[in-house]
């Protein structure tokens, strides 16, 4: 499977890494790395995210409040956003 990211969700990966670096010196860069690391994960097993409906899955991150939002199409896994698990929930939905 070939792994894609939105454009936002992009954004949103990078807005999130140096909020860690706030919390604790590393934590930043370590959740790019497990992003991409999950991502990779995801593109061989993409039914373990938990199903959220209209064919998008949620997978957390272990050591961040955020998770993954995906969906597949047979060839590409798309992460349509990284998303804090407790804030703006569905924010997501619109983006194609």
């Amino acid at each position: 499977m070939i792994p894609e990211f939105h454009p936002a969700a992009e954004l949103e990966l990078e807005a999130a890494a140096p909020a860690g670096e706030e919390i604790e010196t590393g934590l930043g860069a370590e959740l790019s790395a497990e992003a991409q690391r999950l991502v990779s994960l995801l593109c061989g097993l993409p039914r373990i995210g938990t199903p959220l409906g209209a064919g998008y899955r949620r997978f957390p991150l272990t050591r961040s409040p955020y998770a993954l939002i995906y969906r597949t199409d047979g060839v590409r896994l798309q992460v349509v956003a990284v998303a804090h698990r407790r804030q703006r929930p569905n924010y997501w939905r619109s983006r194609l």
